[in-house]
């Protein structure tokens, strides 16, 4: 499988629209963030985990011509505003299947009604094919068993994925104990980390360190990240040899 970062950044991106933090004005282009989101890739299989605003930009980038669904974390803009733009892909191949959480789906229903509609379609709106994601319930996409967990974003259920030995987490603050045991010891982790100060939804530098200590995978990335964390070769210098900051159009083979 291969996995590319399509985004590596927090709501707002990197740099955030007329900042002069020193970050967002870096010239290194790892220190640019789009917003977050990944893709994965086996056996002729495209499978993108949300599709926040910068989802064209991104699809372009890394030419992907074909899309076997997406599946969505959460309802929050920064992962989902994109999805109109699946529609060069339903043209070509017809419904488009998003896995999520009964909410979310219902979230995008009223956001994006025309989308969602059973009469009177709008000739040039996409469609999708809805499958709802319920904890404890691992699904099949591209014959591989995906695994939800169900992590906290502050008060907000929020789905992670693992598909075959890589786990995919962002928007995390807590995780209960149960939840843990399904990512532990994977050889590649994905996790969010906002900044060096606490946040009240977010994991931290530490929390986020603490929890791929508690995990114990070969490898882990830290993605969903915020100027205020820092320039990117200056944090990777400070983490541990099995932990890497993440940084747009990054890839992985596992």
């Amino acid at each position: 499988m291969k996995i590319t970062f399509l985004g590596t950044g927090t709501s707002q991106g990197i740099p955030v629209i007329g900042s002069k933090h020193p970050v967002c004005l870096s010239d290194d282009p790892k220190d640019n963030r789009l917003r977050v989101s990944i893709l994965l890739s086996w056996e002729g299989y495209n499978y993108v985990i949300d599709c926040g605003p910068d989802f064209r930009q991104q699809m372009l980038t890394h030419k992907v011509t074909k899309l076997d669904g997406i599946l969505f974390t959460h309802e929050h803009a920064d992962h989902t505003a994109g999805i109109d733009d699946i529609r060069p892909y339903y043209f070509r191949q017809g419904d488009i299947p998003i896995y999520a959480h009964e909410r979310v789906a219902a979230s995008l229903k009223i956001r994006f009604a025309y989308i969602f509609a059973n009469k009177d379609r709008y000739p040039g709106a996409p469609a999708v094919d809805v499958h709802t994601i319920e904890n404890n319930s691992p699904f099949k996409i591209g014959g591989q068993i995906v695994i939800p967990i169900n992590v906290h974003h502050n008060r907000l259920q929020v789905f992670g994925f693992r598909i075959m030995d890589f786990a995919y987490l962002t928007d995390v603050k807590t995780v209960d104990d149960e939840e843990i045991e399904k990512v532990r010891d994977v050889n590649i982790l994905v996790v969010n980390a906002l900044r060096r100060e606490k946040h009240y939804s977010h994991f931290n530098l530490e929390e986020a360190l603490d929890f791929i200590k508690m995990v114990n995978p070969k490898m882990a990335y830290l993605t969903h990240i915020s100027h205020l964390l820092g320039f990117h070769k200056e944090v990777e210098k400070e983490l541990p040899k099995n932990v890497h900051l993440a940084y747009d159009n990054l890839q992985l083979n596992i």
